[in-house]
């Protein structure tokens, strides 16, 4: 096929010999299948700021560190300079991620380097080499699912132990080759010691993989991965080995009213004695 634009820099480095097709285009970004010598690649272009429908959500921003002072306080202030700067970041995102979980054993695609914005990765394929189906494309049986559902669970325990989040998991960002599930698009990717929505982000990527895998074997359905999970990892007690039951004994102690009422009037004092003008005797 004819080279997309935005490929043409790494086809005349020699990065990439030859683009084989389009594969998919999607919210963020349009991935092509190349070949690079023997082997077929992916590349993946992101798509510019303005021309994204995924929007980068300061809930996921949060707790990103920036790699030096002045373009810490350029992101922060908005500049031009800081919206470049920010642009580059998110996009930086997905390939430290993938580096970082593809070190701790998380079946992610194997990055091959990033380039322009173009990120070169491994094919994940089927047994005819054809391009990995979703699992939102395949029909499973209940030994499928409960399989499959284990080895998610278990990469999501390993991201966690390596700081991540994925934040957006669903059926729709999980591939499917001969060994089991492999999970993609990681540029919303949240640190998880310093996002406070990371709890809450964590659990809905557990429940999504939940909804998907209970379709096939419902008895997944009464399941609490996620707050076990969550509760192990708030503990200190999370590692790439603990053993999950999918239970999670919820808290039922009683609040006490009274002395939470009581906490609230003090604050309100203290702020009502904050906001008094202060007079001159």
């Amino acid at each position: 096929m004819k080279v997309p634009k935005r490929l043409q820099p790494l086809v005349d480095d020699g990065m990439i010999d030859e683009v084989v097709v389009q594969l998919m285009s999607g919210k963020e970004a349009q991935v092509y299948v190349v070949r690079c010598g023997d082997d077929l690649r992916c590349a993946k272009v992101f798509k510019e700021a303005r021309k994204r429908s995924f929007k980068q959500a300061v809930q996921y921003q949060e707790g990103r560190k920036g790699r030096n002072s002045r373009r810490a306080r350029a992101m922060s202030k908005k500049t031009r300079y800081g919206q470049k700067e920010q642009e580059q970041a998110w996009l930086n995102a997905e390939v430290d991620a993938l580096y970082r979980l593809a070190s701790a054993g998380v079946r992610v695609p194997q990055p091959h380097g990033f380039v322009d914005g173009v990120l070169l990765m491994e094919l994940v394929a089927d047994d005819e080499g054809y391009a990995a189906p979703r699992l939102d494309d395949v029909t499973l049986s209940a030994e499928q699912a409960r399989d499959y559902h284990g080895q998610v669970i278990a990469d999501v325990v390993r991201m966690l132990c390596a700081g991540l989040v994925h934040g957006d998991l669903s059926e729709f960002n999980v591939l499917l080759d001969p060994h089991g599930p492999v999970i993609i698009d990681l540029p919303q990717a949240v640190d998880a010691a310093g996002n406070n929505s990371a709890a809450m982000m964590l659990e809905r990527d557990v429940d999504n993989m939940r909804a998907y895998f209970g379709r096939f074997a419902p008895e997944l359905l009464t399941t609490e991965y996620g707050k076990e999970i969550w509760a192990l990892y708030e503990a200190g007690r999370l590692h790439p080995d603990s053993p999950l039951t999918g239970h999670f004994e919820h808290d039922t102690t009683s609040a006490d009213v009274d002395d939470l009422m009581a906490v609230i009037d003090d604050v309100r004092e203290e702020q009502a004695e904050r906001m008094a003008p202060a007079w001159d005797e």
